[in-house]
């Protein structure tokens, strides 16, 4: 191997795509037979690094592909096209907790993929690799637009895809973190949908007041879609994830002002107050706080607070009042919602009610609470500061899951996501769309 050295070729095809588009890592002109170790290193904007890696054993031709070639050992094994992003990890002695999210959509997420003689699980730093080349992962296809959003009170973010439009919009809420997290948005605009990432938890307004939103919040931001010149009135989604799901389930059973075209909810619940408000909702929530439980690394875990499932109808969302496709995204072994249980009383309180047509319930075994993207790395657990009377308290939350299940529900949900959207947002026919 040392006299081939300066030989080995490593290329990545493309080398720069969307976080959901796949690579091709190739290595080639080895000695046939030799061992070797394909790492990926990503430093996050929060500067701490990520690795993941494989060890591969080239072929007769001295070739290693990753796509067909199986991983021996490292931190994903068998033949994972993708293993390299899925599989990231905090690199040794990093803090603990950490979770990986992309802050600033304008850049492209850098992965560094290089190629080390030998079955290295360790050291990399002092070592000097064979090959290196650099990969760009945008969640902004070139075209979209970034506007941010401060009218009405909203602080939102809005995507616009590349051209004129008209385009389908989508409501994007994200769970009980706060903040205002664009990297789905920025996607989901990516792939042809007018997307408005919306903060409501901890909006600029809160933050003065004091006082969290109430529904109108939700009708404001809904409008502000619907009456935007380049994008179509009568074609509106709401995603949600987590508490992002409670409002998407409460609104489209609900709201006189919020007329969805579909819904897509991840992780969440239809448990809570019918007639309460935003803040009412959440106190709900902190009077179950006794059911709380902690495993052996002190990490929380939350999805008894909703359990078992409150009979009471003022204790849970009339799904059976809902119009328009809803798509459930279900990880059955999420620590932080009681989803799949609720996914069982959506179905049935949708049967009774006779609209279950309008039900698709993605539910995978061994998948955790948050399914992102694909190619995402897998969180079991991560440092979370839940939203509490304007004050930010720190828990290790237990997210659930197992690292290759999960990545492939997040693979497969993703795909299926697009395809949902697709279907109900354009794929109505003519006829409809001339009455827009």
């Amino acid at each position: 191997m040392d006299g081939k050295q300066c030989c080995v070729k490593l290329s990545v095809h493309p080398t720069r795509g969307l976080m959901d588009e796949k690579f091709v890592v190739l290595v080639q002109k080895l000695l046939p037979g030799s061992q070797l170790t394909v790492r990926a290193l990503h430093q996050c904007e929060d500067g701490h690094s990520w690795e993941g890696f494989g060890h591969y054993t080239a072929d007769a031709t001295g070739t290693v592909n990753v796509a067909e070639d199986p991983s021996l050992g490292g931190t994903y094994s068998g033949v994972e096209q993708m293993g390299l992003l899925w599989s990231l990890r905090p690199v040794p002695g990093s803090k603990p907790g950490l979770r990986m999210r992309k802050v600033n959509v304008q850049t492209p997420m850098e992965v560094t993929v290089s190629v080390y003689q030998g079955h290295q699980t360790e050291g990399f730093v002092d070592q000097v690799p064979l090959a290196t080349a650099v990969v760009e992962r945008w969640y902004m296809a070139p075209g979209v637009r970034r506007i941010p959003i401060t009218e009405g009170g909203l602080t939102a973010t809005l995507f616009l895809p590349s051209g004129s439009g008209p385009f389908p919009g989508v409501l994007d809420l994200w769970g009980g973190g706060g903040k205002l997290v664009e990297y789905r948005s920025a996607l989901l605009a990516s792939h042809g949908f007018a997307s408005l990432a919306l903060d409501y938890l901890t909006p600029k307004i809160t933050l003065e007041t004091g006082k969290m939103v109430d529904n109108q919040y939700f009708e404001t931001a809904y409008r502000l879609l619907q009456q935007h010149p380049q994008i179509l009135s009568s074609r509106i989604a709401m995603v949600g994830l987590s508490f992002g799901t409670s409002v998407s389930l409460k609104m489209a059973a609900y709201s006189e002002v919020i007329k969805l075209r579909c819904a897509v909810c991840f992780s969440g619940s239809h448990v809570q107050p019918v007639e309460g408000s935003l803040e009412q909702i959440m106190n709900f929530f902190k009077e179950n706080q006794s059911k709380t439980r902690f495993n052996k690394q002190n990490e929380v875990i939350w999805r008894d607070l909703l359990l078992p499932i409150p009979t009471d109808p003022k204790f849970k969302v009339d799904v059976g009042r809902i119009k328009c496709p809803v798509m459930l995204v279900v990880g059955e072994d999420d620590q932080n919602w009681p989803a799949h249980e609720s996914a069982v009383d959506i179905k049935e309180m949708m049967e009774r009610a006779g609209n279950s047509r309008l039900l698709t319930v993605l539910s995978y075994p061994n998948a955790g609470h948050l399914i992102e993207p694909p190619y995402t790395p897998h969180a079991r657990s991560s440092n979370f500061w839940t939203v509490t009377e304007g004050k930010n308290i720190k828990f290790v939350a237990l997210w659930g899951g197992e690292t290759v299940a999960h990545s492939r529900a997040q693979e497969d949900s993703w795909r299926k996501i697009l395809v949902f959207l697709r279907e109900n947002l354009y794929g109505w026919g003519a006829a409809s769309l001339s009455n827009l």
